[in-house]
């Protein structure tokens, strides 16, 4: 018996069940068989080996049997008996894949079923640090500012960092909370943690006034950029604040959700922020008492936010330079009352 020459292209194996192929058992095969490719088995109930060839082989007892291949009788037709239902076999394979994934659990596809998570945190990621960068509220607010509210950038005090501040003044005097901005006034920017040379300061203000201490930021607990709290729950876990979540970033919005956290009104809270147009702004617009800090660390700023701040602080030098005063507030007609000299 001569065969013709085959060329095989690629060789794989796959393990096939006893039930598949069995002299016994006919097939009921409702698809074309694979064209130009040859069939090699040594041992079927063990593995099968699948061979691509480019030619079509054929022998001469197929020949000889071609007749009998057309027989719609599987009892009859010997080559129908020893076909193997494609179908049913990869289904199984398949299945057998399926099942060991599921035993175990293979990182993949702990991935796949992730991969959307991973996405929109990236995604969510990339839009807080664009937006922390080009504050659109931040501008269309300052085109007011500039052209008929100079006064509202303008701070009631200035302080290096929240050391010099005298938090035992600001109670005495009847304020009864305290509302930081992140970034830059208590901790480095884009960190969830405290800056560790102001926990002795955050420490005396909480022991004054209690939990009537929060934090509002364009970052962490704003929902544009932090939908679902995490950041906003991992800053509170580092330094013991709560973290007021909000819709609208500074210095647009009221003050509804900080009165409603605190139960009182904004008049008897403290705004303390390192940015002249957007904490400041808020607070002054608001009735707060506004405490203006220096930035912790220019090193980790993105250069737009280093430009847009020097901008700023000139612009205030100036007009305090031409006398323009802060909004007066009531509770601390001296401003320079609540400054210590030396940094606690």
């Amino acid at each position: 018996m001569q065969y013709t020459s085959i060329t095989p292209l690629h060789t794989c194996f796959y393990p096939i069940p006893k039930h598949f192929y069995s002299p016994h058992r006919s097939f009921n095969l409702n698809k074309k068989t694979l064209p130009r490719s040859s069939l090699c088995s040594t041992h079927f109930t063990n593995k099968c080996c699948f061979t691509l060839s480019s030619t079509h082989s054929c022998s001469q007892d197929q020949q000889k049997h071609k007749g009998d291949n057309n027989s719609t009788d599987p009892d009859t037709n010997p080559d129908r008996q020893n076909r193997i239902n494609w179908e049913e076999f990869y289904s199984s394979i398949q299945e057998k894949r399926r099942q060991y994934s599921e035993d175990n659990e293979e990182p993949e596809v702990e991935l796949s079923n992730h991969s959307g998570i991973y996405t929109n945190m990236w995604w969510t990621d990339l839009k807080a640090a664009v937006g922390q960068r080009i504050n659109v509220e931040g501008i269309v607010s300052s085109l007011g500012v500039f052209s008929k509210d100079k006064h509202l950038a303008i701070p009631h005090v200035i302080v290096p960092d929240i050391r010099y501040i005298d938090w035992a003044e600001l109670k005495k005097r009847g304020f009864q909370g305290v509302v930081f901005d992140k970034d830059n006034t208590i901790t480095v920017p884009y960190s969830l943690s405290l800056w560790s040379p102001l926990a002795s300061s955050i420490d005396q203000c909480k022991s004054l006034f209690g939990n009537n201490i929060a934090v509002y930021s364009n970052s962490a607990g704003l929902d544009e950029y932090d939908p679902d709290g995490r950041k906003a729950r991992i800053l509170e876990r580092a330094i013991g604040i709560k973290v007021i979540t909000h819709r609208v970033k500074k210095p647009a919005g009221t003050a509804e959700e900080i009165e409603k956290q605190f139960g009182c009104e904004s008049s008897r809270l403290i705004m303390v922020g390192d940015r002249p147009f957007t904490d400041i702004v808020y607070g002054n617009r608001n009735g707060f008492l506004t405490i203006l800090t220096e930035p912790l660390s220019r090193a980790e700023e993105p250069l737009i936010v280093q430009q847009v701040r020097v901008l700023e602080v000139a612009l205030v030098n100036r007009w305090s330079s031409q006398g323009m005063k802060p909004v007066n507030h009531t509770l601390l007609p001296d401003c320079q009352q609540c400054v210590k000299d030396e940094p606690l």
